[in-house]
């Protein structure tokens, strides 16, 4: 999934003299519980966690409503903008009419200053709806993981058939759209280390979209990631590697975030990723009924793994007591690794750790180094080579 984050530093003012520093990057709204195809990878509805099941389909006005007042008084109480996703299943299923009822409510307590974007499947992309998006100031980003034959891999209807084609079409019109400089957020693209890369690339480079972000497959220690051999092996590295090599070679590159990313915490940068650099990245979720929730992509560590001990909800009308309360700071604060590997690696500056999820093993919890860890290594090695060739300096 997208993740279109920037850390930032929040000061909370409860009561008359308390304040809280704080950390709080995307709010991601999950107005969709079901989605309109069934990605084989898919953290949501294939990995285990079956709290989907017990939700409403789509989101309420009512949930909806008590977004907007809940963002409004966090609005006013912190000094920097966050991002706000909306996200799924499929956002898209809302359908024009709700989705414009959600933008209007979102843009009446939110100024432009707030990124809003959502994150889709493509499929459902219409005229209409981009008109709509453009009209309340909401990018919007593409899942696709390559040309026919990588996407449809994966990224299949829920008939079993491959969904390339219509991802395309819902690409184009928002490659077309008169307005498609500010509303095209890029791509988003799974890794398949049997893939090649320089086919992938091409593909993306030939479609001329303004960036694509690359992630890998979600696993953990105890259930091995796709593609993966096993903790010690280095397939997405590898693969990593060879998509950096092709990417230094072309003379007008496009933006990889990834990459961009990892080579300017190398170069002494700030990261604007999760999963990079050594931070305390917040993202709250909110589900579809409600319910604030831990950075959904834990859910494919166990069944249950994105939940607060505390159940919170949206139309509780407490968001900003709970920022400031110890569950939220706990779990904030699992962005940082504690695993004895991870704290002595002279490379952690540049991977933080990795991604929380990948961290996982039943044996004992999150306390271990990313099942990526040779894999972040080996590209951060290949990194190092490269800058070393045309004489920059990294240290």
């Amino acid at each position: 999934m997208l993740r279109l984050i920037i850390a930032h530093t929040i000061v909370i003012t409860v009561g008359d003299n308390i304040s809280y520093n704080s950390e709080l990057d995307t709010i991601l709204i999950k107005v969709a519980s079901r989605c309109n195809i069934n990605c084989t990878y898919c953290y949501i509805y294939n990995m285990g966690d079956n709290n989907w099941l017990n939700l409403e389909k789509l989101m309420t006005h009512e949930t909806m409503e008590s977004i907007f007042s809940s963002l409004k008084q966090l609005a006013q109480k912190q000094d920097i903008p966050f991002s706000v996703v909306l996200h799924g299943g499929e956002p898209l299923l809302l359908g024009p009419k709700k989705l414009k009822f959600l933008l209007h409510g979102l843009r009446e307590v939110l100024s432009n200053d707030y990124p809003i974007s959502i994150q889709t499947n493509g499929i459902l992309i219409t005229s209409g709806i981009l008109d709509i998006c453009y009209t309340y100031k909401a990018s919007v980003a593409v899942s696709i993981d390559g040309p026919l034959e990588v996407n449809d891999k994966h990224r299949l209807a829920h008939n079993g058939t491959g969904t390339f084609q219509k991802v395309i079409n819902g690409i184009n019109l928002l490659r077309t759209h008169p307005n498609a400089e500010f509303l095209n957020a890029g791509l988003l693209a799974v890794v398949d280390p049997s893939s090649d890369p320089n086919e992938v690339y091409s593909f993306f480079k030939e479609m001329a979209v303004p960036s694509v972000d690359f992630i890998y497959k979600d696993g953990n220690h105890s259930n091995l990631p796709p593609g993966k051999a096993s903790v010690s092996s280095a397939e997405y590295g590898k693969w990593m590697s060879e998509l950096l090599e092709i990417y230094l070679q072309d003379t007008n590159p496009l933006p990889i975030r990834l990459l961009d990313d990892m080579l300017k915490v190398l170069l002494g940068g700030i990261v604007s990723k999760e999963g990079l650099g050594v931070t305390d990245f917040g993202i709250l979720v909110i589900d579809t009924d409600g319910k604030l929730m831990k950075n959904d992509t834990l859910k494919s560590s166990f069944n249950g793994a994105d939940k607060f001990k505390k159940p919170v909800n949206i139309k509780d009308n407490n968001l900003l007591q709970f920022l400031t309360s110890s569950y939220f700071q706990s779990y904030r604060k699992m962005q940082r690794p504690t695993s004895h590997q991870c704290l002595n690696c002279p490379e952690l500056n540049v991977c933080g750790g990795g991604m929380i999820l990948h961290r996982w093993k039943d044996e004992n919890g999150f306390d271990n180094p990313s099942v990526y860890c040779e894999d972040q290594l080996y590209l951060i090695e290949n990194m190092k080579k490269a800058l070393i060739e045309v004489n920059i300096n990294y240290e």
